[in-house]
């Protein structure tokens, strides 16, 4: 196959186009408008691959996207170009309106009229994938509760809001004009190559430049964590065997506070860069990183918990996350220990620790 991504150069979709380079046979045409939190240095490691190719188009942009649809002729498209930082969204709305909704409506009237073009046969095997999040449900009050895939959309910000308009859009074309989609939602993802204004990799670079590690209200609200290779093994599976028109969450099943989490984090650099031998820790007046902790003011309209039921895809297609939350967060944290070449350069020219920016 030869598969349209869009959003390739971000976090989740570089998994994803690495995925599909190192592990299978597809070709992936990766359409990005690289963004602040775009690099195409995370997908360096395949970028060479003959299997490979990258346009720099805005996906708001119809006649660059049918221009791209006519000439690479793909066989699919995953749709994950978005704008994604809470944060972000309700300092200034416009930019998610634009992209997680205009951009949706753009891409998906060029893909039905790519579609409509194809013979009979590639029209039955033509899939539209989109890619969403579980924050479109809302959140969860009680402990034991979960999202399904037939929860009612209560979104909470605006970023929220412009994900569950966009899925709301894939929807009506499938049922409207045919065209065969499928829908994925999933928890908070997590891993290599993860911008860094989240939480996560926040959290890690903040620690070992001695630098406050900020945690909203008590740091108790639970989020469900995805590694980012677990969802991009996710994606594929979904696109290539799930079923027309269906819904399919993808959960990591690691439900964890966010303040246990940055705590977490703070034990593993102990263990594998420990505090004592950091001289930003001894500038900061600090003897270790969990000492760094900073309890700021909450986010307006916070969720409180979400959590993944990700049964449907285990149960139908035989997907589940090959990492636990420990397994997982080891990797990640020795990654961005091994990895300053990646973000050095964004933490120095793009972002350099000042914002408060976590995706909670």
């Amino acid at each position: 196959m030869k598969i349209l991504v869009t959003g390739g150069a971000g976090f989740i979709g570089s998994a994803v186009v690495r995925h599909y380079i190192e592990n299978t046979a597809h070709s992936i045409v990766n359409i990005d408008k690289l963004t602040y939190a775009a690099n195409l240095e995370s997908i360096k490691s395949v970028s060479d691959s003959d299997r490979y190719s990258f346009h720099q188009i805005d996906i708001c942009d119809q006649a660059a996207v049918t221009a791209v649809l006519a000439a690479e002729e793909p066989d699919a498209i995953m749709h994950l170009a978005a704008e994604s930082h809470v944060d972000r969204s309700i300092d200034g709305a416009a930019e998610f309106i634009q992209t997680n909704i205009v951009g949706t409506f753009v891409l998906l009237e060029a893909a039905r009229a790519y579609w409509m073009t194809m013979g009979e046969q590639q029209r039955a095997s033509f899939r539209f994938h989109h890619v969403s999040t579980d924050e479109v449900y809302g959140d969860l009050e009680g402990t034991d509760d979960l999202f399904t895939e037939t929860t009612p959309y209560e979104p909470s910000s605006p970023y929220s809001a412009s994900k569950a308009s966009s899925d709301h859009l894939v929807r009506a074309w499938q049922r409207t004009y045919g065209l065969p989609v499928v829908i994925t939602n999933c928890s908070n993802n997590y891993g290599p190559y993860h911008f860094p204004e989240k939480l996560i990799p926040l959290t890690i670079l903040n620690a070992l430049h001695g630098q406050p590690l900020p945690v909203y209200g008590k740091g108790e609200q639970i989020r469900d964590w995805l590694y980012v290779e677990d969802h991009a093994r996710a994606l594929a599976t979904v696109l290539s065997e799930g079923k027309t028109g269906e819904t399919y969450n993808i959960g990591g099943h690691n439900e964890q506070k966010n303040i246990d989490v940055v705590k977490r984090i703070c034990s593993l650099l102990e263990e594998l860069s420990p505090a004592a031998d950091n001289p930003a820790l001894a500038e900061a007046g600090k003897s270790s990183y969990e000492a760094l902790i900073t309890y700021v003011t909450d986010r307006p309209g916070h969720d409180a918990r979400y959590a993944i039921d990700a049964s449907k895809i285990d149960r139908e297609l035989g997907w589940h996350p090959a990492e636990t939350f420990d397994s997982g967060l080891r990797k990640t944290v020795q990654w961005y220990l091994d990895n300053r070449w990646w973000w050095s350069p964004i933490r120095a020219a793009k972002y350099a620790g000042e914002r408060i920016g976590l995706k909670l």
